[in-house]
């Protein structure tokens, strides 16, 4: 059993270091990434070292969520009117399915730990989103120097065709946009937004002379930078909403030194850069700030499907997975994902799948605000940990904030990264309570 245990252990870490990783991926029988095989590997080793026949609430609650979800697509299966769009559900249907077990089995698999194996499990997905924005910043480098980063180490891997991103052109120069591992750059901003808010609170909570202080620090500016770099609209957008969540219990720590010598630092590297080529990045930010422009148009022109899907199939959409299909049959156009996860809940699932995901979304809220009542009965009982959970609390209440924001204008929380971000999320409040628990029990 303990063989299993461990061996389960380094496919969970490994899982969540990767959720990030999408262009990590294969073509056999579809695409296949490095996270769905983890994923997979890691549930038959969960299986494998399962001795705990005792299933915490939360976990029954998610397979009922997954439950119900799984109805309603197999109605609108119904709906499907041809082989892509069949084609199209199916490989939808095994993510969800790798989605919601990862979900389910890692909550499970996290509540029968020590409260260690939490900090461990958020420090594995924490590093791969820093890798990830490492690699995307290496990219950028490399691009600016004339070389493809991606075709030297990437595709020798993967067979696959990746690069970064090219914006457009300021004279003779590109406009180049980071995407690291991910297959695009505003996935990779709304997808550095979950540590960045995760962390800041931790961070302006430790205490004077913290071993971790400088370096989480550092991490949290290094992640600014590589936010930046992806000129992500929706990711900024995210973040600042998310921020604007953090300053209400932390607005006393704006003005202190832990909070502004790391935003001073970023900002002062980008002065340096951007004064190097004034005109350059004056006409970046005039693009990027634009409204007016097709991509901008875009994000807001998809809204428009929604009163006529809501017409055509009102209960349960079109199918799971086939907005691309929708939008090809209305527009033309092949290959387009929706321009804002909500529109792709609505066009795809219909008025009962959207209600059932958006309880979902309110239980998430639900557990959060449990944990953060965690936190100030541990802080009554005089317990040192509350300076952990409760800054942890308020970083997962502006993640999820700030990730629902962004996805306004963007689809990133039907990826494994989301579904990580639940998993804490959802775990917190039982790995802590049974600390609270203890607490109560010795006094």
């Amino acid at each position: 059993m303990t063989r299993w245990i461990r061996i389960a252990d380094v496919l969970f870490f490994a899982t969540l270091f990767s959720v990030t990783f999408e262009n990590v991926h294969w073509n056999v029988a579809g695409r296949v990434s490095l996270a769905d095989v983890l994923a997979l590997l890691f549930l038959a080793a969960y299986l494998l070292a399962l001795r705990d026949r005792v299933v915490p609430k939360t976990v029954v609650t998610v397979a009922g969520f997954a439950f119900a979800l799984l109805l309603v697509y197999l109605i609108g299966f119904f709906n499907l009117e041809t082989t892509q769009a069949f084609s199209q559900f199916f490989k939808g249907l095994v993510k969800f399915g790798i989605h919601f077990g990862f979900l389910a089995a890692g909550v499970h698999y996290v509540a029968r730990r020590p409260i260690d194996f939490y900090w461990r499990t958020l420090g594995w997905f924490v590093a791969g989103v820093a890798f990830n924005g490492l690699y995307g910043l290496v990219q950028f480098a490399a691009a600016e120097a004339g070389r493809d980063i991606d075709a030297l180490l990437l595709h020798p891997i993967t067979g696959g065709a990746s690069r970064i991103n090219i914006f457009g052109a300021v004279g003779e120069s590109d406009v180049y946009r980071t995407t690291g591992l991910t297959g695009d750059p505003n996935h990779l901003g709304v997808m550095l937004i979950v540590p960045l808010l995760v962390l800041t609170p931790m961070y302006l909570r430790f205490e004077r002379g913290h071993r971790l202080r400088v370096p989480l620090g550092a991490l949290l500016g290094f992640l600014l930078i590589s936010e930046l770099s992806t000129l992500s609209r929706s990711g900024l957008l995210g973040l600042g909403v998310g921020f604007l969540l953090l300053a209400i219990p932390y607005r006393h720590k704006l003005g202190t030194r832990e909070f502004l010598v790391p935003l001073g630092a970023v900002a002062g590297a980008l002065m340096l850069v951007v004064l190097q080529r004034l005109d350059f990045f004056l006409n970046v930010l005039r693009a990027r700030t634009s409204t007016s422009d097709q991509s901008s148009a875009l994000h807001f022109d998809v809204y428009g499907f929604i009163p006529d899907v809501l017409q055509a199939h009102p209960l349960f959409g079109f199918g799971l997975n086939n907005f691309s299909v929708y939008f090809e049959f209305v527009t033309g156009r092949t290959k387009w994902g929706a321009h804002s996860y909500y529109v792709a809940l609505i066009v795809e699932t219909g008025l009962v799948g959207t209600v059932i995901f958006a309880t979902f979304l309110l239980y998430l809220f639900r557990r959060l605000a449990a944990l953060r009542k965690i936190g100030r009965a541990l802080a009554d009982t005089g317990d040192f940990l509350a300076a952990r959970v409760r800054p942890l609390a308020w970083g997962l209440t502006a993640a999820l904030v700030g990730t629902m924001v962004a996805n306004a204008f963007y689809l990133t929380m039907q990826f494994y990264y989301f579904f990580a971000l639940a998993l804490f999320i959802l775990v917190a409040p039982i790995v802590f309570g049974r600390r609270l628990d203890a607490q109560v029990r010795s006094r």
